[in-house]
């Protein structure tokens, strides 16, 4: 069974964003009183999820054109058919 963690997820990011901005990992490890193997292990798991969400959002663009195209097909073919039938209704 787990403990509770010390850490949310945003407080994480926080510490992996001061060494991002220059703190040293022994500074930041110290003022946070965690381990400099727990700092890695949270930094390969950030970088992982950062690959994962990369991923998951050129899926999401790549379905996004996809439904765009679709749209502008299905309006076409409605402007189309209403043309048609006004021409048909006039005549």
């Amino acid at each position: 069974m787990m403990g509770k963690r010390k850490f949310d997820d945003d407080q994480i990011t926080g510490i992996l964003r001061e060494h991002q901005a220059g703190v040293t990992v022994a500074d930041v490890c110290h003022r946070h009183g965690i381990s400099e193997p727990t700092f890695y292990r949270w930094q390969s798991l950030q970088y992982g999820n950062v690959n994962l969400y990369a991923k998951k959002m050129r899926a999401l663009e790549e379905e996004n054109q996809k439904l765009k195209k679709l749209l502008a097909e299905a309006m076409l073919s409605a402007a189309t058919l209403s043309e048609m039938l006004a021409k048909t209704s006039k005549g």
